[in-house]
């Protein structure tokens, strides 16, 4: 993750805009401009971590935003503390040393998006062990909170998972709608392949025996098995496979910690899991401020 990039100072810039921290009245009517403090992150739940680096950037434009000079500052974190690693409950995560004010009015941002990107890498995590020692991977999907995308993939990657399409330009995958409106699956699967650019791979999404038949005898480059049965996933591969050996093999639909595992053994190479970015739990952080001498 490049924290620094335009695009990704543009969100966390937005997220401080939002809160409105260069008019936070409470810390001004309360905290001494020149008090110096630390701020501990602290892991209140066993997590994994992702978004360690946003902690800077964060209090780098807060510096910028501010209507008084803040000062230097400084971010400390244990060189076993890295996005992607798992921290048990109780550990620090980062430790903050900066001018009080400053870390008070940036607190809620800094913990809101950590605790977001956490709980998706966490429980995508949880996913790729359920899954450990199958030869399948764990996809996202893009179903994302909107402007995040890049943030919530990030996590992904952080909890052992792997990314799918990151928008709508990074592949091609036919899904049902395009197939009731385009004419059909023979036909808007021969209007993808010839359409295509080099290099593009056609990924169709199937949900019915006659889908399969025609996704098979089409060419389909890559087949998604949707809102199938691990049973009948299990019996797709094998027929994909006499066919088609090499062609990527997907199920999506009905994946929770519970069945996917049967999904894998089902022969899949990949279970792509929308419930990683839609419903993960936010991982359970808070930071510990104290007055700090300098």
């Amino acid at each position: 993750m490049d924290w620094k990039s335009k695009r990704i100072r543009t969100i966390l810039e937005a997220a401080l805009a939002e809160d409105k921290v260069a008019n936070d009245v409470t810390t001004a009517l309360t905290i001494a401009p020149d008090l110096r403090a630390s701020g501990t992150i602290i892991a209140k739940q066993a997590c994994v971590v992702s978004g360690l680096g946003c902690i800077p950037v964060f209090l780098d434009i807060f510096a910028k935003m501010s209507p008084a000079p803040v000062g230097r500052f400084e971010v400390i974190s244990h060189p076993e503390i890295f996005d992607g690693v798992k921290v048990k409950k109780g550990q620090t995560l980062a430790v903050i040393r900066h001018n009080a004010r400053a870390i008070l009015s940036c607190e809620r941002v800094i913990l809101n998006l950590m605790q977001r990107m956490s709980g998706i890498a966490t429980l995508t995590n949880e996913f790729v062990k359920a899954v450990a020692g199958t030869k399948t991977k764990v996809l996202d999907t893009r179903k994302t909170i909107p402007g995040l995308r890049a943030l919530d993939k990030y996590a992904v990657c952080c909890g052992g998972g792997v990314n799918h399409r990151l928008d709508l330009q990074d592949g091609i995958l036919i899904k049902n709608n395009h197939i009731s409106l385009g004419g059909g699956l023979p036909t808007v699967l021969e209007h993808a392949l010839e359409g295509r650019k080099t290099g593009q791979v056609v990924q169709v999404e199937v949900r019915s025996q006659t889908e399969l038949d025609q996704a098979i005898a089409g060419g389909a480059e890559s087949i998604l098995l949707d809102n199938m049965t691990p049973s009948q996933v299990k019996k797709a591969v094998k027929q994909i496979r006499a066919t088609l050996p090499n062609v990527p093999v997907e199920a999506s639909g009905n994946m929770n910690l519970k069945t996917v595992r049967a999904y894998a053994l089902a022969g899949v190479d990949f279970v792509s899991v929308g419930a990683l970015t839609h419903s993960a739990a936010a991982a359970d952080l808070s930071m510990r401020i104290t007055a700090d001498i300098y």
